[in-house]
């Protein structure tokens, strides 16, 4: 696969937009585990290559198991994850997924329960985000696999 541009280069205030939002995220407050598993989850319904190679491997360095990490996929059917990161997760997937009949009354009545009213708007903002680089990197046919967790 041939990248069609790189996007950081030829318009870099694009990725400095986005750079932003990933700032604010990652200082709301939220866990990052939480918020990696929801970037993981969207980029797959996504099929964001990229982003899907980032993600899983910025879980793996923070030291989640390969099972979490394989599993997301299938993570209804899967003992792996808290009440919270479902509810996380079923938001996601409605957000992501929002022309296929908007965000149910039920998926923000879970994630209610679980999320304050803030940290539903932050979580809100985090799927915005990764939505949003998931589109880029589509886009752009950004080629993965050079990535390398520098945090965790």
């Amino acid at each position: 696969m041939e990248p069609r541009l790189n996007y950081g280069k030829v318009a870099p205030g694009v990725r400095k937009a986005m750079l932003g939002l990933e700032n604010y995220v990652n200082n709301c407050g939220l866990e990052p585990v939480l918020l990696d598993l929801v970037r993981l989850r969207a980029s797959q319904i996504n099929g964001c290559a990229f982003c899907i190679d980032m993600h899983a491997k910025d879980l793996r360095a923070a030291g989640e198991s390969e099972q979490r990490v394989y599993m997301l996929d299938a993570w209804r059917e899967s003992p792996f994850y808290s009440d919270r990161e479902r509810a996380a997760l079923a938001w996601t997937e409605a957000v992501t997924l929002v022309t296929a009949g908007h965000v149910p009354d039920e998926v923000y009545e879970q994630a209610h329960r679980h999320f304050s009213e803030e940290e539903l708007a932050n979580l809100t903002l985090a799927i915005i985000a990764i939505n949003g680089w998931n589109r880029l990197n589509v886009s752009f046919r950004t080629v993965p696999g050079g990535y390398q967790p520098a945090h965790h």
